[in-house]
């Protein structure tokens, strides 16, 4: 198989195993393994799905660029980033979307923070991560990785809004109200003040760092020097 079929390949199976294993799978095997058998299973086929990906993307050729990458681009990019780890660090703390037995508590509160930019800020975050690498490093394979993080993120964001209605009833429909799908939707459209959505501390500190410590280790690594670092040297 030539080395791009195997990463388009190996990247369907990631996103169908993830889809069917979310939804159609999910109750039978549950029922059939219990919660935490479930998750185990889940996890296990998650991991193997994605080391799969790895090690088809690493075994891709080189290929050239599809665009020039210059330092507006990189600057771009780099913000998207520090976006998502804000989104992504604020998302650990109070959400409904999570698996948590006080998913329905939290979905009683007020969104703010990250919640009265997205409901699904996790997901966004993993979304503007890819496109970012698919900006500073167009290749490709690159590419077919990023469109396949990103769809995952956002179709299994728009599937895990039904399960969650199903789930938690009237508890999510009342969350997902109050709370835009697109990040900055209700600010848009005027239906909730900017000033909700300014990230709590945990979200704007631990998104700070963790964009410092991960596009560090982007370069320490040996990949590409990423973030400030690349200014910074």
């Amino acid at each position: 198989m030539q080395p791009m079929s195997l990463l388009i390949v190996t990247c369907v199976l990631f996103v169908g195993t993830h889809f069917a294993l979310s939804h159609p799978m999910r109750a039978g095997l549950a029922g059939r393994l219990g919660e935490r058998g479930f998750q185990i299973v889940y996890s296990i086929v998650a991991i193997a799905t994605f080391v799969m990906i790895i090690q088809a993307y690493r075994g891709m050729p080189p290929e050239p660029p599809l665009w020039a990458v210059d330092d507006p681009l990189w600057i771009l990019a780099s913000l998207l980033v520090l976006f998502a780890s804000i989104l992504f660090m604020g998302s650990l703390i109070g959400n409904p979307a999570l698996p948590a037995p006080n998913a329905a508590a939290s979905a009683q509160a007020a969104p703010r923070g990250v919640f009265a930019i997205t409901r699904h800020p996790m997901m966004w975050g993993f979304a503007l991560w890819a496109l970012a690498h698919a900006l500073v490093m167009p290749t490709p394979g690159q590419i077919v990785l990023s469109s396949a993080i990103a769809f995952l993120a956002l179709v299994g964001s728009a599937g895990q809004d039904a399960k969650k209605a199903r789930l938690m009833g009237d508890s999510w429909r009342h969350w997902a109200a109050r709370t835009s799908f697109v990040p900055f939707g209700r600010q848009v459209a005027g239906v909730t003040p900017w000033a909700d959505a300014i990230p709590r501390a945990h979200a704007l500190l631990g998104g700070i760092l963790l964009w410092l410590v991960a596009t560090w280790a982007h370069g320490a690594l040996g990949y590409m020097v990423a973030g400030i670092w690349r200014w910074t040297g």
